[in-house]
């Protein structure tokens, strides 16, 4: 079993981003830095490879890349991708967040 799942709403979104942005063919790197309102906040970015620590997690035709800290954080973690009238988000369910702010990009352990 994968380290993050993603649901296949949220793997559409990161290939149409992948498009929009000019960046065929990079992986899509998922982490944690410090931040936010909870302390810490996810980071997502394309990157053209991934580091030598990291794990690859292949989805079909993107490439996740997660590095051994952020694995810590976010072992169990679904990611979705949810577009409503108000707001379009990638939405986290995060087994390890003790906590985490209202507008959900942030939280604690």
């Amino acid at each position: 079993m994968p380290a993050i799942n993603v649901t296949e709403n949220a793997k559409k979104h990161i290939l149409k981003l992948q498009a929009e942005l000019n960046k065929p063919g990079m992986g899509f790197r998922v982490g944690v830095q410090g931040g936010g309102c909870s302390g810490l906040s996810y980071k997502l970015d394309f990157e053209p490879a991934p580091s030598a620590r990291d794990e690859v997690i292949d989805i079909g035709e993107v490439k996740l890349f997660l590095d051994p800290k952020s694995k810590l954080y976010l072992n169990g973690l679904t990611m979705d991708f949810v577009s409503t009238i108000a707001s379009s988000n990638f939405v986290f369910e995060n087994p390890n967040a003790k906590s985490a702010c209202g507008c959900g990009t942030s939280f604690a352990v």
